[in-house]
């Protein structure tokens, strides 16, 4: 959990820190913001080539090494005089957090027993979120006080901390041998379709999200002193959505995804129909923040589940697939901007989640073909189960 909280800390830092690093190392706004978009596009394209680099390395070796990484280049960001080793150094992080979430969610579910995994997922999303609830606010606050270098400097101090925990106490195995290396419910089309309604919805959210303070500036009429609080607001409704879900997912684990996803679209097509009233556009961003953390936590738990093949490849590929939707999102949005007003981005990015609930629903109304189980019994299923 302090990993998780660590590692998306150190993503999204930049955000707050924009105009000090901009300052401080003479570069335009939008090349400061590259240093977000790289990191992203990063871990979209690395997350399955590392995953299948490291597959026969035992994890508690793989999550050291990653950790290392981060410490590493935590300290090179800091030490950073120049654009250049900057984006270097947050390259290096977004390389590490690339296989970091394909890795530690099968070990810590490997921990428990199976019919709490959905918990052990949550509580490391719990973790993530707190990342912008906590971690962001306080790193953009410490670097007003002492400059941006400090906050960025600190996830090396709390990435040693779980370094040296997960290196005395995680026990060392082969990856094929953890209790979950493989999905428990085998199923390629629930595989698939997972991962094309996730990527939906993280086109469709980063769409709207990525402008969300123009948006409450513009359109909702909001002063920026409310805007911040709002945001701080988005944040704690992730974070209650995620803890809410990860106490029901193991009891409705395919049902979560779908109303997560579903709570996305009202909330983002709302905040267009209604985003113009004060008070609609602050319920309608609470069930879009409260859907957004829960709909990457439920995906993750999917794989775990309907994995065809080894559990760690297929959570980088929803990792991967995510992240890859998170910068075609504010891509999309960003083309969108210049030829409509920014409700239009929202009205984008609801639809495109509206597609991903359409997705999820077309492919429970499928027929299911028998296939052998690991039994030799037959039951219904898309795909044989692998012995």
């Amino acid at each position: 959990m302090l990993a998780a909280f660590t590692f998306n800390t150190a993503e999204n830092l930049p955000v707050g820190l924009l105009e000090l690093i901009s300052a401080n190392l003479q570069v335009s706004l939008s090349a400061v913001g590259l240093l977000a978009t790289g990191y992203g596009v990063t871990v979209a394209l690395a997350s399955v080539p590392l995953a299948l680099v490291t597959r026969a390395a035992p994890r508690r070796h793989v999550l050291t090494g990653l950790l290392a990484a981060l410490v590493v280049s935590s300290l090179v960001a800091a030490l950073a005089t120049s654009y250049g080793q900057l984006l270097a150094a947050r390259l290096l992080t977004a390389l590490a957090q690339a296989l970091f979430w394909a890795v530690t969610g099968p070990v810590a579910v490997g921990l428990f027993a199976p019919e709490v995994r959905g918990r052990v997922v949550g509580a490391l999303s719990v973790a993530g979120s707190l990342a912008l609830v906590l971690g962001v606010p306080a790193g953009t606050w410490l670097g007003r006080l002492s400059g941006w270098q400090v906050p960025i400097a600190v996830p090396a101090a709390l990435g040693l901390l779980s370094l040296v925990t997960i290196a005395a106490l995680l026990p060392t195995s082969p990856p094929e041998e953890e209790p979950a290396a493989r999905g428990t419910d085998p199923d390629t089309r629930r595989f698939g379709t997972v991962l094309a309604a996730g990527t939906l919805s993280a086109t469709g959210a980063f769409t709207g999200y990525t402008y969300i303070v123009t948006f409450l500036g513009e359109v909702s009429g909001f002063s920026p002193g409310t805007v911040d609080a709002l945001l701080v607001a988005f944040g704690v409704a992730c974070l209650a959505g995620v803890s809410v879900t990860g106490a029901v997912l193991d009891r409705f684990p395919r049902s979560a995804l779908g109303t997560a996803v579903a709570t996305q679209a009202v909330g983002m097509l709302g905040l267009y129909a209604a985003g113009t009233h004060p008070a609609a556009a602050v319920v309608f961003l609470a069930l879009m923040g409260g859907a957004l953390g829960p709909v990457f936590m439920t995906t993750q738990t999917e794989m775990l589940r309907c994995a065809p093949g080894r559990t760690d490849i297929a959570l980088a590929a929803n990792s991967g697939c995510y992240n890859a939707g998170i910068a075609a999102g504010a891509a999309l949005g960003g083309l969108i901007l210049p030829l409509a007003d920014v409700r239009c981005a929202f009205l984008a990015g609801g639809l495109l989640t509206a597609g991903a609930c359409a997705v999820l629903l077309g492919a429970r109304g499928r027929p299911v073909a028998d296939a052998p189980s690991v039994d030799g019994s037959c039951r219904a299923h898309t795909v044989s189960r692998r012995p």
